[in-house]
């Protein structure tokens, strides 16, 4: 029986998992890791920060479902990712984290290079490990990559002594899995199933909300099938776009503190809510006195602890998406009496709908967005940062297809849009990936430029320029008598020299005009590009609603 040492057999054992793609950062306590990858089939992506890693990691996990893989050092090393662990686990996204550690025999030592990882991570991850013994590794690799995608996905760390990592062990038989006290719940309570069927065939006014659970459980087709036989209305979170086609006469648009005036007001007079596969959070429900008031509120969630944890469930369903619809499909639920209520909606959409203003000289961000829409014909994997660019590419993009849409919803990371987009790339080459990313958050991880150009990456970068940390300064319009403290960029880089520097064509548009005839060129060939797009400052992302406001009181809605 063949013996190799604790690094050969975890690489083996990533591979046995099917993984086709690192990424990750070497350094001391993990030289033997990448000694034993030396001259490995498996693609391995040295990313310029365990920032970018971990995002381009999150990226992949976001539009292929499976788990995102990374690999670094001790100490700082592993604490450069604590961002994107806490980014994955608010956003359910499956990760198998591989930190290195100073050797067992000086762990708690304060050794160089030596962090508490498990401490650190413990209330960041679904999961996570330490190995102390070598014969525990099999085991353990097998059962992160399995809780990590299973139930509600989410990022597992394993935490490898440098020590471990040296030591010999014979190969033996792939070891069985054994996790009596982890056992995700898909098959919903068919009473509490018929439960929703009856107060469906009562509602006069239901609305589904539909979140990223349906996208993580693949059941676009289902939820669509769902609504449209019974001609529910729908409604979108943020994570959850794409799960719905935002074309189609049922969709609402999104939910939220910037959703539609259509969307929000539904959730507001609604009887019956709807909701597959959403937490509830604080942004999409605003006042929770004022969330869904009328209503008589169903969800259905793969995740016991959400239901319940910030809004009041009277039909509580513990499932997997897909299996709940599965189930729903196969009742026989008569024609729903609510013709009035969609009449409703409809003149809402009509009445209310999206709108910005003209800018002349300045170009208009949202004008921007439609652009980048119409240029890529509304096909492209879209990831973007966080801030104002966020919002108006979630209102005007519309995404009618799923997992196209790669955005840092819950922990609202700065940084995130342009590492995701690599990941996203490397899991579809031959799909045109858009990063649309402010000038803010673009300056925290453009060093992954370097990836791009190292792997031929055809990314295009799209930078929403407005010289600021735009929606800080929005707020500060807003609730702090314009005073401005600290939230415009006067000086940065020359975006244009900036790409060249790493080899990469760059472009600058000031208007519509440029902006048509570079997008008209560059969004779907097969070169990377940054496009810095300047476009007006003093623009904010409407409809709005203040902290401490219901879902009714939104600011920033026009006739």
């Amino acid at each position: 029986m063949e013996e190799i040492n604790g690094a050969d057999l975890l690489i083996q054992l990533i591979i046995n998992e099917g993984v086709d793609v690192l990424f990750g950062y070497p350094g001391g306590a993990v030289l033997t890791i990448y000694d034993a990858l030396y001259g490995k089939s498996i693609k391995h992506i040295l990313s310029r920060h365990e920032q970018g890693s971990i995002h381009a990691a999150e990226g992949y996990a976001r539009v292929t479902g499976k788990p995102g893989v990374v690999i670094a050092t001790s100490g700082p090393g592993a604490t450069n990712l604590v961002t994107g662990i806490t980014d994955a686990m608010m956003d359910s996204l499956p990760l198998v984290v591989f930190t290195g550690q100073v050797a067992s025999t000086v762990i708690g030592s304060d050794a160089f290079q030596e962090a508490d990882v498990i401490g650190i991570t413990t209330p960041i991850t679904k999961h996570n490990y330490q190995v102390r013994d070598i014969k525990d590794l099999p085991r353990i690799v097998k059962e992160a990559f399995h809780i990590a995608s299973t139930g509600r996905p989410g990022p597992v760390v394993i935490d490898i002594p440098k020590d471990i990592c040296s030591q010999k062990i014979k190969l033996s038989a792939e070891v069985e899995l054994q996790l009596p006290g982890y056992q995700p719940n898909y098959s919903p309570n068919v009473l509490q199933i018929k439960k929703l069927v009856e107060a469906l065939a009562k509602a006069k006014k239901p609305v589904i909300l539909a979140g990223a659970g349906i996208l993580h459980s693949g059941a676009t087709e289902l939820l669509f099938e769902f609504a449209t036989n019974n001609q529910i209305p729908v409604t979108n979170t943020l994570l959850g776009l794409g799960s719905f086609p935002a074309d189609h006469p049922l969709f609402l648009g999104m939910a939220g503190m910037h959703g539609t005036y259509a969307a929000n007001m539904a959730l507001y007079e609604t009887d019956l809510l709807i909701n597959i596969g959403a937490r509830f959070d604080d942004r999409l429900t605003g006042k929770l006195e004022h969330f869904a008031p009328h209503a008589m509120i169903a969800h259905i969630d793969i995740d016991a602890a959400e239901i319940g944890k910030n809004v009041e469930t009277h039909i509580p369903i513990v499932a997997d998406a897909k299996e709940a619809l599965v189930k729903l499909l196969e009742e026989d639920i008569p024609q729903l009496a609510i013709e009035q209520w969609n009449e409703k909606l409809t003149q809402n959409k009509e009445q209310f709908p999206l709108w910005y203003s003209e800018s002349g000289e300045e170009m208009s961000p949202q004008r921007l967005i439609e652009l980048v829409h119409q240029y890529t014909e509304g096909n492209a994997i879209i990831t973007t940062d966080v801030g104002q660019h966020q919002m108006w590419a979630a209102q005007y993009y519309h995404f009618s297809k799923p997992n196209r849409w790669v955005t840092s919803g819950g922990l609202g990371t700065m940084g995130f849009g342009f590492p995701a987009a690599i990941g996203a790339q490397l899991a579809n080459l031959d799909q045109t990936v858009v990063a649309i990313v402010g000038d803010g958050g673009f300056q925290m991880t453009l060093q992954e430029l370097a990836v791009v150009k190292e792997h031929h990456l055809p990314i295009k970068v799209v930078i929403v320029n407005n010289y600021s940390l735009g929606m800080v300064r929005q707020w500060q319009e807003t609730f702090y008598e314009e005073r401005y403290s600290y939230s415009k960029i006067p000086v940065q880089p020359d975006f244009i020299k900036l790409a060249e520097s790493y080899g990469i064509k760059g472009v600058r548009v000031t208007n519509e005009e440029e902006a048509a005839r570079v997008f008209a060129e560059c969004l779907t060939d097969d070169s990377p590009v940054v496009i810095d797009c300047r476009v007006k400052q003093e623009e904010n992302v409407y409809p709005m609603i203040a902290p401490g406001k219901g879902l009714h009181e939104m600011i920033g809605v026009k006739p």
